[in-house]
């Protein structure tokens, strides 16, 4: 007999998770799967990460501890809105042998048109991933041509300089210079 949680999840205060939490349990009796525990976030965005989400963050430690065999969760969106965070959960599930089901889409990992949707999931997150890497580097490349420095903010102005200078003189020692100052190790030497 299959081991189960239950996973649900509402956006706002407002909302109640009742209604998924009645169609997962008549799911899992139909299915004859056993209830281990169920997993409710309540208010709680699905844009927020797994730090943010309690239940889920509960949910994933007892899934390192095998306490159940499978997920069943009302709809994708109910996980997660992200697509890599999503493919990041499923990843971290199956790599614990935790399967997944999404009652309205029809979608569950233990058969092989699930784990079949599941990759294409995978390769549009890393499609996904590498545009905005494209996007955040063309952006820079754009910005450098206008002149645009990168890169934190230097503190370095004349006058740390000079009370660099002016310390490394009086006979200082580099990582003294460097605590007085404020600024790393690096900082005074390429200064001195």
């Amino acid at each position: 007999m299959k081991r189960v949680a239950i996973y649900a999840r509402v956006s706002t205060d407002k909302q109640t998770c009742e209604n998924q939490l009645i169609e997962l349990r008549a799911v899992a009796e139909r299915c004859g799967y056993t209830i281990v525990t169920e997993f409710v976030d309540t208010g709680i965005s699905g844009a927020k990460g797994r730090a943010d989400r309690p239940a889920l963050n509960e949910m994933m430690k007892a899934a390192t501890q095998r306490r159940f065999d499978m997920v069943l969760v009302w709809s994708i969106d109910r996980l997660g809105r992200s697509l890599q965070n999503l493919v990041e959960l499923l990843n971290e599930l199956q790599s614990m042998r935790i399967d997944l089901m999404f009652l309205q889409q029809g979608m569950d990992t233990s058969s092989s048109s699930g784990r079949m949707m599941f990759s294409i999931f995978g390769a549009l997150a890393e499609f996904e991933r590498n545009l905005i890497r494209e996007r955040v580097i063309a952006g820079q490349n754009r910005a450098k041509a206008k002149g645009v420095k990168m890169g934190r903010p230097s503190k370095m102005n004349d006058g740390l300089k000079s009370a660099i200078q002016l310390l490394r003189q009086k006979g200082m020692g580099i990582k003294q210079i460097a605590k007085e100052c404020g600024v790393g190790i690096g900082t005074v030497y390429s200064v001195i």
